[in-house]
């Protein structure tokens, strides 16, 4: 099998299990929602302060139900030994981590078309005059957040690295994401997409560099 079939068969793997257990938007889904809920709870009945915030709670509720998602994804792989065969599998490690990836981002991306209609009725937010602007932040921004989580997520092996030292790895590194994503939003929904050319360039650049880094560095972290 070429590099790419490898890729694609490790996608293809991880999404059939997602599709018949549910394991990380089963959970995801809920979290994100409950989120943005109490966020809406927080912040008061003014329309005003509500709209302002709302890029912000969105990428917030996307981040943190994105490292719940890595978690469950990678907690169904060891409680039938899958990761121990992946280790020993003859496989190229890089291609196990751009599979696990794409699986991921596009798990990712379904969570995402349902939270943004939440978020656009519970807070006022206007896709502007430039969605084409709010769908690029958020493709690029979801496969930034995958290859950080997808990088990190063979800690979850251990239930202590998956209680505490998973989130901690993760959160930082996404930061960036964080930054540009709501930015890209700000623009877009405020009718300034055209100026959000910077903050894209931003997660692009994000995208090649953690996804170039965690190719070449995941197969040490799979056999540790």
């Amino acid at each position: 099998m070429t590099f790419w079939s490898q890729t694609l068969t490790i996608a293809g793997k991880d999404l059939r299990v997602e599709a018949r257990g549910r394991y990380a938007l089963g959970a995801a889904l809920p979290f994100a929602g409950t989120l943005l809920i109490a966020f809406g709870l927080s912040l008061g009945p003014g329309r005003t302060l509500l709209r302002e915030s709302a890029p912000g709670l969105l990428w917030l509720a996307v981040l943190f139900a994105s490292v719940l998602a890595f978690r469950e994804a990678y907690q169904s792989e060891t409680e039938d030994g899958a990761m121990e065969g992946l280790v020993l599998a003859p496989v190229d490690k890089a291609a196990i981590y751009l599979g696990k990836a794409a699986a991921v981002s596009l798990e990712l991306l379904v969570m995402e078309a349902v939270v943004v209609p939440i978020v656009m009725a519970m807070f006022d937010l206007s896709l502007g005059d430039a969605p084409a602007v709010l769908v690029g932040a958020f493709l690029l921004g979801t496969l930034g957040l995958a290859a950080v989580g997808s990088l990190f997520g063979v800690l979850a092996e251990s239930a202590r690295a998956r209680e505490a030292v998973f989130p901690l790895l993760v959160l930082p590194l996404a930061t960036p994401v964080l930054v540009a994503g709501v930015k890209a939003t700000e623009l877009a929904a405020s009718g300034r997409g055209g100026q959000a050319g910077s903050w894209l360039a931003l997660l692009l650049a994000f995208d090649v560099v953690v996804g170039g880094v965690g190719a070449l560095v995941f197969g040490h972290l799979l056999e540790d």
